[in-house]
This record gives C-alpha cells, sequence and structure tokens, in this order.
C-alpha cells in the first residue's frame, strides 16, 4: 500500500514530534484569538453589540483548549527536553487571553476599546507565534536537531 506522504516528508513529520492530538488542540487558540481580534476591530468600526459577544465567546473556547494544548506542550517539553519557547508563548497568550476575557465581560460600550483590543492583539500574537514554532516553523526545532 503505498504511503499517503513521501518518505522525506514522513521523517520529517517524525522529526517535528507534534503528536495530532496536540497539533488539533493548539490549532484552536492559533485561530480564535485573531478572530477575537478581528471581532474587535469589527465591534470599533460598527459598534453592533454582537461582535462583542463573539469576541467573548471566540476569547472562552480559546481558553479552553488553548489550557489543554498549554498542559500538554509543558509536559511534552519537560518530557523530551524540547524548547520551552513554544509554551511559555501559549502560557503568555493564555494569560492576556484570561485578562481580555475577564475585559470583555463588563458592558459592550465599554468591553472593548483601546486596552480590548490591546489585549487581543497580544494575545493573537503569541498563540501564532506560538503555533508557528511548535509546528516546526520557526525557532527552536532546528536548534534541537543539530
Amino acid at each position: 500500500m503505498a504511503s499517503l506522504f513521501p518518505a522525506s516528508r514522513a521523517s520529517a513529520m517524525a522529526r517535528r514530534g507534534v503528536h495530532p492530538l496536540h497539533g488539533l488542540l493548539l490549532a484552536v487558540p492559533v485561530t480564535l484569538f485573531p478572530a477575537a481580534l478581528l471581532a474587535d476591530i469589527t465591534y470599533l468600526n460598527s459598534a453592533e453589540m454582537q461582535w462583542s459577544n463573539i469576541a467573548a465567546w471566540a476569547i472562552t473556547f480559546a481558553l479552553l483548549c488553548g489550557g489543554l494544548a498549554l498542559l500538554w506542550g509543558l509536559v511534552d517539553a519537560l518530557r523530551r527536553r524540547g524548547t520551552l519557547l513554544s509554551p511559555l508563548l501559549l502560557a503568555l497568550a493564555w494569560g492576556v487571553g484570561l485578562v481580555n476575557a475577564f475585559h470583555h465581560s463588563r458592558d459592550a460600550w465599554s468591553s472593548v476599546g483601546t486596552a480590548g483590543l490591546l489585549l487581543s492583539l497580544i494575545s493573537s500574537g503569541a498563540a501564532v507565534a506560538a503555533g508557528w514554532i511548535a509546528f516546526g516553523g520557526g525557532l527552536g526545532r532546528r536548534e534541537m536537531a543539530r
């Protein structure tokens, strides 16, 4: 039976070491924190209260799955003695996202503003960077292979 991936790609995926379930959990905050940022920007441009609600729900679900991905990443990094950069960035995204969730729980007129937008921007950037590094597109993995 033929493999879905060529041998070179399969060996690269094995070296990368991201478990598929960890990848699925990590994909949620990587997509939902930026989605909350986009919802915040849309709310600031339209003043439609539903965009604030969408952002709050996106942040909440990103925190739920991001917490599980963070635990998985920490255990994996400590067990394999790998880089802690991705879990640390995910922890930053999770902590700032938690503050952002509390900030978004206020009244819609005061929940976004400059502070909410800045919190969404920081959590989005940290989550995307953590995903980039975890999947081998950034720092850490190449140095470990040497």
